[in-house]
């Protein structure tokens, strides 16, 4: 779903053309043993990162020098060469990029935060940057003449796209690495997949209060016919977790047969997988078939177990008491 691609690309000012070549046969050429992305641009997601080593062009040392020291960075983008082989190459136009507000970040003197003083004196460039792609949406083909074939694809692909939102949270360099000539850069990103379903698959609840000194139950009632698995799991997780493999303990579901619809069904959780403390937490369905939470419970509330002050875990005032 997701390809990192990372280039090291020709060398020297004149070659621009010659990068944008290279990263074009990478595109073209590389493979992958996966039957649904077989290229690099079959991914829903694609970072390309690197030394792409584009520079910039026709502005002469000293301009570009006295823009960067009198904090002017946007005077050099329109010369940037990779930004310039964007508005060219329709292919580039496909991978976004944040904005350059960071100094470039070669050709610097080791050990130091100078640029180049040698004899040969190199312009700064941007040569080392971070851009992404989504794979765009599949277009209805020409052949599809008949109109149930059509809407059928439509669904097919509506499906199949995994709607993604990328959020960059940070382009910067990091100036107080000293052991290149160039400066590395980070980029910090957020990536939301939204929903496949409107509604819930599973409904799941938990019963009672919860807390370790008893073992908690809960039920889970499939809400639509779809392709369940008795190896399912239901995982128990803090509000605000990031991922489902984020669960702090999880129960199988009935191992025996596979529930109808609307059914509701008990499961068991042991009290020593129960955390000790209090604190708010949520259930999640964890479809293997699909791979991914397709139910979540409303948030409940874990109650402070008995055991947590016997182990240590609440802190006591001044007389020895728990607080």
């Amino acid at each position: 779903m997701i390809c990192f691609l990372n280039c090291h690309l020709a060398a020297h000012m004149h070659n621009a053309l010659q990068r944008v070549d290279e990263f074009e046969y990478i595109l073209e050429t590389q493979d992958f043993d996966i039957f649904d992305t077989p290229h690099v641009l079959d991914h829903k997601v694609v970072f390309w990162f690197g030394d792409l080593n584009f520079r910039i062009q026709d502005h002469g040392l000293h301009f570009v020098r006295s823009s960067i020291n009198g904090g002017r960075l946007n005077l050099l983008w329109s010369k940037d060469q990779l930004i310039m082989m964007k508005k060219k190459e329709p292919f580039l136009q496909e991978f976004d990029e944040g904005p350059l507000n960071f100094k470039p970040t070669y050709k610097f003197d080791r050990k130091a935060d100078t640029y180049d003083i040698s004899g040969k004196k190199r312009k700064p460039a941007w040569t080392d940057r971070i851009l992404w792609r989504i794979k765009p949406k599949s277009l209805p083909s020409e052949e599809d003449d008949d109109g149930d074939e059509k809407a059928s694809t439509s669904t097919d692909n509506e499906h199949d796209e995994y709607p993604i939102l990328i959020t960059q949270n940070a382009y910067t360099s990091v100036m107080s690495y000293g052991v290149s000539d160039h400066k590395p850069v980070i980029g910090n990103f957020t990536l939301e997949l939204r929903k496949y379903f409107d509604t819930q698959l599973v409904q799941v609840a938990p019963e009672g209060e919860w807390s370790a000194d008893q073992n908690a139950v809960l039920t889970y009632t499939v809400q639509e016919d779809f392709m369940s698995s008795t190896w399912d799991w239901i995982g128990l997780y803090k509000v605000g977790f990031k991922s489902a493999s984020d669960y702090e303990t999880f129960v199988w579901v009935r191992e025996n047969e596979l529930p109808e619809v609307n059914e509701v069904i008990e499961r068991s959780v042991d009290k020593d997988e129960i955390p000790l403390l209090s604190g708010e937490y949520v259930l999640g369905y964890y479809s293997t078939n699909l791979n991914s939470i397709v139910g979540l419970s409303d948030t409940f509330k874990i109650l402070e177990s008995k055991r947590a002050a016997m182990e240590g875990l609440v802190p006591k005032d001044i007389n020895g008491i728990n607080n």
